[in-house]
């Protein structure tokens, strides 16, 4: 067996794999010595059949799967000897050449191979990114305290409805027909504003005449009302009664030690100086995610600007068609800058993380999942989850191959990242959310 590699350019080249009979012929003839010993044909009894018999059975068929085997055992060790880098996987070339394993003994492959481009690392403190502090509000700030207060609100009985009062009663259709003892209506929910005005300033015990398609016309607040199934309203029509048993509003949670201690725990805010304080913290703290965030997209960015270099283009193009059978060419080339730049990233990384010896231990990916969980956690409003328990969810998520991959990828990214920062010099520029938020825009 022969292997030459011809280089077409700096990025693009041809394997090619020539094979004598010498090369396969001993495992051919052992496999098919195997299917002797083991095969059933009838009129045979089992490890009698002539060696002649089976050859002309099974022998292309043996000999073909045994030259596939050792063309991609051969290319696969070829690649690695070589210390080749290459993008994509090896296609074959083979256009032209004619495979006849019943009439040659002898036979030649090539592929085409899309190789990675060598590249500087040119990042110095001369190049330059910014990190942008989102100072909070007055108007943030108190909008996040009304947040929560109005979270840990209740409903309580009102004397006389208000817009945004919820009423409880019973109501009838005109002719009788619906009736429903206990049914709950929303004020807010009207949309006919004369009706609107007909539940405003009322008590329990009294009575509203009112049409039911116009106070809500859609279906399913009517088979809320009622308490019909959806498919019951499409009759339902014309004017009910409403009466009142009772008047429920919202009130939101008034600032003080219990509600500081529902939120935090026990004697950890006590004061209204103190939820300020922890207002703004957590403010901050979510603000400081966002700067994170910003400014590690912009090293990203930075990186990709400051070491330019080519790719073997068309062949990834034709490799990525070859391995999406469901994609057309004409949908590659439309994404093909998105994975242009992330085949570009994810080397320059690689080249970072190797000139760095960067190694991700198993601690970093176990942190890197508890971060992603308790966020998680208190995205639902779940902040009082303990350590142990966000560690257990972690470690839970970790045991899926394709989250932990994700979260060491993850992992390399901020660290890959953070040495980009560190080699290039950073300034701290003081920005409003509004400012903040068209830096995004502008992208």
């Amino acid at each position: 067996m022969n292997i030459t590699r011809e280089n077409v350019d700096a990025l693009n080249a041809t394997i090619k794999i020539a094979i004598a009979k010498a090369d396969y012929e001993e495992k051919v003839e052992k496999t098919l010595k195997d299917y002797k010993r083991t095969a059933s044909i009838k009129g045979f009894r089992p490890g009698h059949v002539p060696y002649g018999m089976i050859k002309k059975l099974y022998g292309t068929a043996v000999m073909v799967d045994e030259i596939n085997k050792l063309v991609s055992e051969s290319l696969s060790n070829y690649i690695t000897e070589e210390k080749l880098e290459i993008l994509g996987d090896p296609m074959p070339k083979n256009e032209g050449q004619s495979f006849d394993p019943e009439n040659d003994d002898n036979f030649t492959f090539n592929f085409e191979v899309g190789l990675a481009p060598e590249f500087e690392n040119t990042l110095s403190n001369k190049c330059k990114l910014t990190r942008y502090q989102i100072e909070p509000d007055r108007k943030m700030i108190d909008d996040y305290k009304e947040n929560y207060c109005r979270r840990h609100g209740e409903f309580t009985v009102a004397e006389e409805s208000e817009e945004k009062d919820m009423l409880r009663g019973t109501l009838t259709s005109s002719d009788g027909s619906v009736f429903k003892d206990d049914s709950t209506l929303s004020v807010a929910q009207v949309k006919d504003e004369n009706i609107k005005k007909e539940f405003i300033g009322k008590k329990s015990g009294d009575r509203i005449v009112f049409d039911i398609r116009a106070a809500f016309p859609n279906d399913y607040e009517i088979a809320s009302l009622t308490g019909k199934q959806k498919e019951e309203t499409a009759d339902i029509n014309g004017d009910f009664v409403f009466v009142i048993h009772e008047v429920s509003r919202f009130v939101p949670a008034t600032p003080g030690p219990e509600l500081y201690e529902k939120i935090w725990g026990a004697d950890t805010v006590t004061t209204d100086e103190e939820f300020e304080g922890k207002v703004v913290d957590e403010i901050k703290e979510y603000f400081n995610r966002e700067t994170d965030y910003k400014l590690k997209t912009d090293a990203r960015e930075l990186a990709l600007e400051k070491m330019p270099f080519d790719l073997p283009d068309e062949f990834l193009k034709r490799w990525l068609v070859k391995v999406n059978e469901k994609t057309t060419a004409e949908e590659i080339e439309k994404e093909y800058d998105h994975f242009r730049d992330d085949l570009r990233w994810q080397l320059i990384k690689n080249k970072i993380a190797k000139e760095n010896t960067v190694k991700i231990e198993e601690e970093e990916i176990l942190e890197e999942a508890k971060a992603f969980t308790k966020a998680q956690f208190m995205q639902y409003g779940l902040y009082q989850v303990t350590d142990e328990q966000v560690t257990n969810f972690a470690r839970e998520m970790l045991k899926k191959e394709d989250d932990a991959r994700r979260i060491a990828e993850k992992v390399l990214d901020t660290r890959v990242l953070n040495l980009i920062i560190d080699a290039v010099q950073v300034s701290d520029k003081k920005v409003t959310i509004e400012e903040f938020n068209k830096l995004f825009e502008k992208k």
